[in-house]
């Protein structure tokens, strides 16, 4: 793999031919290049360029995470704006606290799934996570959009394997790494199951 750096951010373009070509379920995570998406309920690194991307990936359409990962977001981006933000929690009673307010919140994944069709922009549907949303829907999923943060970084939780059933589709750049104003070096990736559910 190549060492060379792209200045950034360079992620527009490409976000954008992803929004139009991806239907279906859609998994989208940044992780570290050894696996790590978490760390006490928060993402352990700071990439505004990671952040700009998922934004625009996502708004307009719903969105399905845990009730953890609902609980990451700082107060003031929740709920996601421009997204039905559906929170699968086995907390009876959570739809009615503060702190679900914005969240369509459903017991299962199923239900979670069922709900987001009803949504506008439905035609994508994208998991945010956390760990256990993902191990669910993984199998099942389309498409999956991975931002690779060039960092080794403790963490608690890790993104799910993409088996041989899945193959990268494209990248950004195609070789060695974009550089965040951070000077953090990240990639984006899109991946695609080649195996029938």
């Amino acid at each position: 793999m190549s060492n060379d750096s792209t200045p950034g951010p360079q992620p527009g373009d490409f976000t954008e031919q992803l929004r139009a070509s991806t239907t279906g379920l859609g998994l989208v995570w940044a992780q570290t290049t050894d696996g790590v998406i978490g760390k006490d309920g928060d993402m352990p690194w700071h990439l505004p360029e990671d952040m700009a991307h998922f934004t625009r990936l996502t708004s307009g359409h719903p969105v399905i995470m845990g009730r953890k990962t609902w609980l990451s977001f700082p107060d003031k981006y929740r709920p996601l704006p421009g997204r039905t933000n559906i929170v699968v929690t086995r907390q009876e009673g959570w739809g009615q606290t503060a702190e679900a307010e914005g969240a369509l919140a459903v017991k299962s994944l199923d239900d979670a799934l069922l709900e987001s069709q009803f949504a506008p922009g439905h035609e994508t549907v994208w998991v945010l996570g956390g760990g256990e949303i993902f191990a669910q829907t993984v199998d099942v999923a389309d498409v999956a959009v991975v931002t690779f943060i060039d960092s080794a970084t403790e963490g608690d939780t890790y993104a799910p394997e993409l088996t041989y059933e899945w193959k990268l589709a494209a990248s950004e750049p195609a070789t060695g790494w974009l550089t965040s104003a951070s000077g953090t070096r990240y990639r984006f990736t899109l991946w695609r199951r080649t195996e029938t559910k």
